[in-house]
């Protein structure tokens, strides 16, 4: 495994304390650059798909070897993308042998999921008749 240590974002020193949700109060600039960060990672088709991949796969793990097929460019270049995924703290790897095997990291799309949700049961602000709809 890497040795590096993976920081989920809006954790704090608090156990499991989270930053509100884009929803519930305006963020602070250092928070809006980590999560452009992630977001960056996460606009690009190829790795939208490679994290898919990584994310359906039954056991929760899915070797390099078993990704590159998936698509029609080099290995280099998706060992590239995985590298940006992985620096954007949505997967995880450990190194068996030859092969690298890449997991999910739940803690951060779960994360990602509760920033972009509005609370429950707050109502829609009324928006009135929506511009250029018939009367």
């Amino acid at each position: 495994m890497s040795n590096q240590e993976l920081v989920v974002l809006g954790q704090t020193d608090e156990a499991g304390a989270c930053c509100p949700g884009l929803l519930t109060a305006p963020l602070d600039e250092g928070r809006a650059l980590e999560l452009a960060k992630v977001f960056k990672a996460l606009g690009d088709p190829v790795r939208l798909r490679l994290l898919s991949l990584i994310a359906s796969r039954a056991g929760g793990e899915v070797c390099v070897c078993d990704l590159t097929p998936a698509f029609d460019l080099s290995q280099p270049t998706i060992s590239h993308h995985l590298k940006l995924l992985r620096q954007a703290g949505l997967i995880d790897c450990e190194r068996r042998g030859t092969w690298v095997y890449y997991w999910l990291v739940p803690e951060m799309t779960d994360q990602l999921a509760s920033i972009l949700t509005r609370p429950t049961g707050e109502p829609l602000p009324d928006r009135g008749t929506p511009a250029g709809a018939a009367s």
